[in-house]
This record gives C-alpha cells, structure tokens and sequence, in this order.
C-alpha cells in the first residue's frame, strides 16, 4: 500500500514523498534536509526523484540527495535542470519499480515553458508543482494566459476525486482573492472556513481535490459567467472569452492583497 508523506520545508513549500513503508520517491525536493530528516525517521530508502519544472524552491536539494542516494532523476525535458537521467514529454509512462508505481506525464506549461505534472491514475494523485494550486494557481513567469488556461482545462479534465498535491500552503490568501472573484459562490465560502480552521490548528490545507478545485478555484472557472461579470464591475475586464477573463483574474491576483 503506497502513502504520500507531507515534508514542509523553506516558508511555505510542500515536498512530497511517496513510499511503501521501505521505498520512497520524492517529488520536488527543494531542500534535502527535510527530506533525508524525514527518510531516517520513516526508515526509508530513496530510490527516485520527479521534478516538475526547474525553480530553485522545487530542485535545489537535488545534488545533496544523490550524494547519499544513487537514483534516477525524472525531470521535464524542456524545463533546464541539471542532473537528469530521464527527460519526460506529454503521455510518457514513469515506472518506479520498487513501488509498483506508475505515473503518467501532463506537459502543462504556463509557470514555466517545461512544466509537467505527474498522474499515479491508479492512486487517483496528482503531482502538479505550482502549475495548480489549492484555490489558486502558478504565477505565468514565463508562459502566456492561454497555456496557462489550456494547461488547466487538462487538469480539470482528471477524475473528480483525484488528490491534488501541489506544492505550497497559498491557500488562505488564494481563497481570499476567490471571494472577492466570485463573492456569491456559496461553496467557495464554506470552503474558506473550513480551510481556515485547518491553518488555525496548523494542519495543511494540501492535498485538495480536482472536484473541490472545480467548484471554488476561479482559475478553474475562467467561463463562469458570474466571474466575468465581477471582472466588469471592478474595471477588469469586459468579455466573457475565457483566455481574456483569465488572464485579467491572473492579473488581478498579482497585486491581491
């Protein structure tokens, strides 16, 4: 049976480790400290790395790890990243043997050019770095509103009941922006408090769910006509196209505060 072990690390970072109970594999380790802390108190061994796209916060404990563990690093192919030993592209198939795990791979560019996401269908999990977030999503440091919209649609498109594991604790503030996008959305405010409640007793906010995302993330909900018409209101834009009301949503939320 395979279970996601959550490491905080730096601020506000999540580093996922997924394991066996003896096998681990880590996703994004920003830090190798947290996680080698981690694998020595669970007693596991590491035997891969997947990174999602090449941010310091996501790859910088890399060299450290492979220091104490010779694995194979999975990586994007288009994103630049130092020692990898498989580069990955859409509908790649990543087989970690000693885990009886697969996961298949989502290009969904927009945070940066390269950024993947990795699916463990079976699990009904979803890696997805700072492309998704809880509430919210990745700011566009490189990609356009349109991949990044398009690279959305592809993750809503999952199961709804697929974990979302993304990779920072936003989502008090992201819920926040949501209700000033979408202030009548019922769902949306009973979702702030409960997420309030977990933060108030220091529990993580992550994983959530596709299903959740899809009713209170307006970065989800780019075509919901009560989103483009707050948008008009507040002077931000006036169309209901989704890459438009997207991008000013995404605009908007840049200086939220």
């Amino acid at each position: 049976m395979l279970s996601v072990l959550t490491v905080p690390a730096f601020n506000d970072n999540y580093l996922w480790i997924i394991h066996d109970g003896v096998h681990a594999a880590v996703v994004d380790p920003g830090d190798a400290a947290p996680i080698l802390d981690a694998l020595e108190e669970h007693k596991l061994s590491l035997v891969a790395i997947l990174l999602t796209h090449h941010h310091s916060d996501h790859v910088g404990g890399v060299p450290k790890l492979l220091q104490h563990f010779k694995v194979p690093v999975f990586a994007p192919r288009k994103d630049p990243i130092a020692n990898v030993t498989q580069a990955l592209d859409e509908g790649d198939i990543v087989t970690i043997p000693e885990l009886d795990l697969q996961l298949s791979v989502l290009e969904v560019p927009g945070h940066t050019l390269g950024h993947i996401a990795y699916v463990a269908a079976k699990q009904g999990w979803l890696f997805c770095g700072d492309t998704l977030f809880a509430g919210g999503c990745g700011r566009l440091f490189e990609g356009t509103p349109k991949q990044m919209l398009s690279s959305l649609d592809k993750l809503a498109a999952l199961p709804d009941d697929t974990k979302v594991y993304c990779a920072h604790e936003y989502t008090i503030s992201n819920l926040r922006f949501a209700l000033a996008a979408e202030p009548d959305n019922a769902a949306l405010a009973t979702r702030f408090r409960t997420e309030q409640a977990k933060r108030e007793k220091d529990i993580p906010t992550v994983p959530s769910s596709i299903g959740l995302e899809k009713s209170t993330n307006p970065f989800l909900r780019a075509r919901e006509p009560a989103i483009a018409r707050q948008l008009k209101e507040e002077g931000r834009a006036n169309s209901n196209d989704a890459v438009t009301v997207f991008a000013a949503l995404r605009e908007w939320k840049n200086g939220f505060r």
